[in-house]
Formats: structure tokens, C-alpha cells, sequence
């Protein structure tokens, strides 16, 4: 019986602070919470010496386990819904594709929009995307194929007709 008491007053403060973060007590959920790891670590005490330092390893575990418990449930609960931001949702058409859809754009052949100087657009199959010339400038209207991609960085050459 003693087991249970000390094990419940250490859960029991595990969740002490976890209410403090949404709770704005002042310090009183957390020193509630300490109240309840020491009484539940004395409970453990009281039957022996041994089970006390079996309390303390019992408590070193079961705070962190509940602290994951809670940050992984949180996010998925009502309220976690409600206050966290939901993560950024990329549409077609997005001023810097990712990395991947740009690898397949090598070798691909487009026209200059605007001037390259060295940094300008140019326009592939109707998609607009920032080049970077491999010689210092190019023209509007010439036609250049991609010839390296270095993360959302596209170079082009120009093609000779």
C-alpha cells in the first residue's frame, strides 16, 4: 500500500508540472509539485532505506516518462490543436520550390524574363523560377537550359541556335 501512495505522489507531481505550464499559478503548482516528489520519495523512506533510493530511481524515471507522454499527446489533444501552429502548406506554384522538384529540372530548357545579371527569372513549361546566369549577363528572350542545381539554386547556360 505504502507503494502505491509514494508512486502516486510522484506521478502526481510529474503532472503537477506539466498543469503549471498552462496554468499561470505564481509557483504554487510547482511547489505543490515538489511537495508531492518529496512526500512521495519520504513515503518511500518511511518503509526502508532501500525502497527510499528505489522512491528516487522510480522518480528519476516516471517525471521524464510522463513529461514525453504529454509533449507527444499534446499536439494532437483539442486544446493542443487550438494554440499550436499548424506547420507552413506549400501550393504549386510557391516562389522556391523544394529541392527535389528542381532536380528534375535539369537539363531542362527555358526562356530569360527578365535580364540575368546574373540573378533573374526565367520561364520553364509556364513555371517562373529564379536562375542564376553561368556567365555574368544574358539578354531577355534567349533560351537556356538548366545545367546545375545546388539546393533552390537553378544555373543556366544559354543555348546557341
Amino acid at each position: 500500500m505504502w507503494f502505491f501512495l509514494g508512486l502516486f505522489l510522484i506521478v502526481l507531481a510529474a503532472f503537477l508540472l506539466v498543469v503549471e505550464i498552462f496554468i499561470p499559478s505564481f509557483g504554487f503548482l510547482t511547489g505543490c509539485a515538489i511537495a508531492a516528489l518529496a512526500g512521495g520519495i519520504w513515503v518511500f523512506f518511511k518503509v526502508s532505506t532501500a525502497m527510499g533510493w528505489v522512491g528516487v530511481g522510480i522518480a528519476v524515471v516516471v517525471m521524464p516518462i510522463v513529461w514525453i507522454i504529454t509533449y507527444r499527446m499534446f499536439p494532437n489533444t483539442r486544446f493542443g490543436k487550438s494554440v499550436s501552429l499548424a506547420g507552413p502548406k506549400r501550393q504549386k506554384g510557391d516562389a522556391i520550390p523544394d529541392t527535389p522538384d528542381l532536380l528534375e529540372m535539369l537539363g531542362e530548357t527555358g526562356v530569360v524574363i527578365t535580364p540575368l545579371r546574373p540573378v533573374g527569372m526565367c520561364e520553364f513549361d509556364g513555371e517562373r523560377l529564379e536562375c542564376v546566369a553561368e556567365t555574368g549577363f544574358v539578354e531577355n528572350d534567349v533560351t537556356v537550359t538548366v545545367i546545375r542545381v545546388e539546393g533552390t539554386q537553378l544555373t543556366v547556360r544559354t543555348v546557341e541556335n
